[in-house]
């Protein structure tokens, strides 16, 4: 090799050493997790100490202190992600195994009733007040669907379909986490204010609520009964995701403004619900020692103060004051109709 070519290749080396030195690093997630975990601790044992409030709602507001009063370093953002998204789902999936099958199929089927009328409701009240409010069509379909169905997660799945900018997806995802945080610190107020039943309380949770992570913390602050039956009504509602993805996706090709949009039904399945039912059949096929399932679902209600610290230590309410008065309204009237809705059909089923 002549003197010039090892010259070159040895500037190269240099240059490719300079560059990975530069370039950031993401950092490893386990410091999310890390921290998601110690907050969750801390309000699982607040929960044991308090358990009116229970260990899910002390998870949401204790993360929400510490990031809005002291602020989170951008090194936990990675694992607090992971732990807000994949570990609640996880949690959910732990829950299978406490719940047979048969009981996940009955819950499914009596609450169905409830579940489209309060979808209804949500998609006409979005349409209606967001016109009067001259909301935007993009963000009217957003706070629609987060509202309807679940939360962040139909807002993520609807969003390639429609292509919104990303201030408005932004702004529909902080406008119904809002609502989300009202919704854990409210229902079991007035759940117990009506003596609702835990049944009556579950359906009313896991149809009124927005996200599932809240669903999950109001009913349980209720009780584990409200929170198992909860938990079946929303993921059952979750399931409605696909055929109001494909709805706009046509109704995008009529409109000729994505005559090349193709359908991947794959990423609008909501697997972890597939895996929960899958968790399920486990359970009453006795597979499993009582031993292992007990501790399973220890496993699956710390999983969750955990998701739920993490959900909370990632959210910026400095940011839900920024986004103006109109989206607000939009989300608290929709909402509103979701709630009304939901107890108004359960009161003509004798479902209270």
């Amino acid at each position: 090799m002549s003197i010039a070519a090892q010259k070159t290749e040895q500037q190269n080396e240099l240059t490719v050493k300079d560059e990975q030195y530069e370039r950031p690093q993401t950092p490893s997630p386990w410091y999310g997790v890390a921290l998601a975990g110690l907050v969750g601790l801390m309000a699982f044992l607040l929960g044991k100490q308090f358990p009116t409030v229970g260990g899910p709602v002390f998870a949401i507001l204790l993360g929400l202190v510490i990031r809005n009063i002291f602020g989170v370093s951008s090194i936990f953002k990675p694992g607090l992600q992971f732990s807000s998204k994949s570990i609640l789902q996880w949690s959910i999936i732990f829950l299978g195994f406490g719940l047979s099958f048969g009981q996940v199929v009955t819950t499914g089927i009596d609450s169905i009733v409830v579940t489209i009328g309060t979808i209804i409701a949500a998609f006409v009240s979005a349409f209606l007040l967001g016109k009067v409010l001259g909301v935007q069509d993009k963000i009217r379909s957003l706070i629609g669907i987060g509202t309807a169905i679940c939360g962040g997660s139909a807002i993520a799945a609807l969003a390639p379909i429609i292509k919104p900018k990303d201030h408005e997806t932004a702004l529909a995802v902080s406008t119904i986490f809002l609502f989300n945080v009202v919704a854990v610190l409210t229902f079991p107020f007035f759940g117990h204010l009506f003596q609702m039943s835990d049944m009556g309380f579950g359906l009313w949770a896991g149809t009124a609520i927005n996200d599932t992570s809240s669903v999950v913390a109001a009913a349980y602050s209720f009780s584990n009964s409200a929170g198992d039956y909860a938990t079946i009504v929303k993921l059952t509602r979750a399931t409605f995701i696909i055929p109001i993805c494909i709805f706009y996706v046509v109704w995008q090709l009529i409109q000729q403004k994505k005559s090349s949009e193709k359908i991947n039904i794959q990423r609008l399945i909501p697997w972890f619900i597939i895996y929960f039912v899958c968790a399920s059949l486990i359970r009453s096929s006795d597979i499993l020692p009582a031993d292992v399932l007990l501790f399973l679902s220890y496993c699956a209600h710390f999983l969750m103060v955990l998701a739920l610290a993490a959900i909370g230590l990632s959210t910026d309410m400095r940011m839900l004051v920024r986004t103006g008065w109109q989206p607000l309204a939009l989300g608290l009237g929709t909402w509103a109709a979701v709630v009304t809705t939901s107890l108004a059909i359960q009161l003509v089923m004798g479902k209270w």
